[in-house]
């Protein structure tokens, strides 16, 4: 748990989100800034800086639970896109890994 980190102080309650979704090691939230008409970021609880950092491939296989469930649940009609930013140049903004869920939209190609 960081501090600083605004997705730690989510995931103590310190700060409040419109939470989707949460289970015991995931967290599910809408962004307050969003880039789609529904963007929901899928967040490990514990702090993991970015993508970079992940040691265990575990990790991996509950953030996609975690989307599935939230995908489940806000139904996009027409299809979504995943996006992991890794680093500052990538566009990673917040130092905790998160997967953005971008839906309700068409969503153009390439992305960058």
């Amino acid at each position: 748990m960081s501090q600083s980190c605004p997705f730690c102080r989510i995931v103590s309650g310190e700060l409040k989100a419109d939470i989707v979704y949460e289970d015991e090691t995931c967290l599910a939230f809408r962004d307050i800034a969003p880039q789609a008409p529904s963007h929901v970021l899928i967040i490990p609880k514990d702090h993991v800086p970015s993508a970079s950092h992940v040691e265990d491939h575990v990790l991996w296989v509950s953030l996609m639970v975690a989307v599935r469930e939230v995908v489940r649940r806000i139904s996009p009609d027409s299809g979504y896109r995943l996006v992991v930013n890794c680093g500052e140049d990538a566009g990673q903004t917040v130092p905790h890994l998160h997967v953005h869920l971008l839906s309700g939209r068409p969503l153009g190609w390439p992305p960058g």
